[in-house]
């Protein structure tokens, strides 16, 4: 009778070091911007097109964290991200986010998504970012004041022409500093002006402050705040 062989102990490993080597083929060559970092925001793996939004090759970006090379424009959000990775929730959670190649501001989304790894207790984290890529082009002024503001805009101006600093601001409206800066550069951009001071008086200009009101509000805002 001849002996039972065993089954290898190294057949699943094998097929798992397969598994992982097609997967890193994939996530090399997937045109949606990807990185895979630990739950602490360390990144572990970027893909081209995600190091491309940097101008950078992939491996310049493994070893650091993405709060040093992203900054969230919203507080609520990330302050949503942080619950759901400490309770070890499973979704998708969408952050606007800032960050500079060469002096130049770009902004966009990134989309943070726990995964899990049967080796590891702590989930990674899949992180896909999307640029604005619009976000350049200058805007013509609004032609109807009701309709020249968005929802954000609308809070964040008057509080600029009342002096309000950018840190008083962004408690107000619950964003970082970097957000309403953000914000207050689309607007001057999108006005044709170069500084606060000429956004204000641009903004009375074309009807979106209203004239009669202090402290300031939009033309187009409910009552006025207590």
């Amino acid at each position: 009778m001849e002996p039972v062989t065993e089954p290898s102990r190294h057949a699943p490993d094998e097929a798992a070091a397969a598994w992982r080597s097609r997967f890193v083929s994939l996530f090399d060559r997937a045109p949606v911007a990807l990185a895979i970092s630990d739950a602490y925001g360390l990144i572990l793996g970027a893909n081209p097109a995600f190091a491309s939004a940097w101008q950078l090759q992939p491996g310049k970006l493994e070893g650091r964290r993405l709060l040093d090379i992203l900054t969230p424009t919203n507080d609520r959000q990330l302050r949503r991200l942080d619950e759901a990775l400490r309770s070890r929730r499973r979704s998708r959670y969408p952050v606007e986010v800032t960050w500079q190649v060469r002096g130049t501001a770009r902004q966009g989304q990134v989309t943070v998504e726990p995964v899990s790894d049967p080796q590891d207790d702590v989930p990674r984290l899949l992180v896909s970012l999307t640029e604005e890529t619009d976000a350049g082009r200058p805007e013509p002024p609004p032609q109807d004041p009701a309709d020249g503001l968005s929802p954000q805009e609308a809070r964040i101006l008057p509080l600029v022409a009342a002096g309000a600093s950018g840190s008083a601001i962004a408690r107000e409206v619950g964003l970082t500093v970097d957000g309403v800066n953000y914000h207050v550069t689309r607007l001057c951009r999108r006005l044709g002006v170069p500084n606060r001071p000429a956004l204000i008086a641009r903004a009375y200009v074309l009807g979106l402050l209203d004239p009669a009101a202090w402290p300031p509000r939009a033309a187009s805002a409910g009552p006025e705040r207590p």
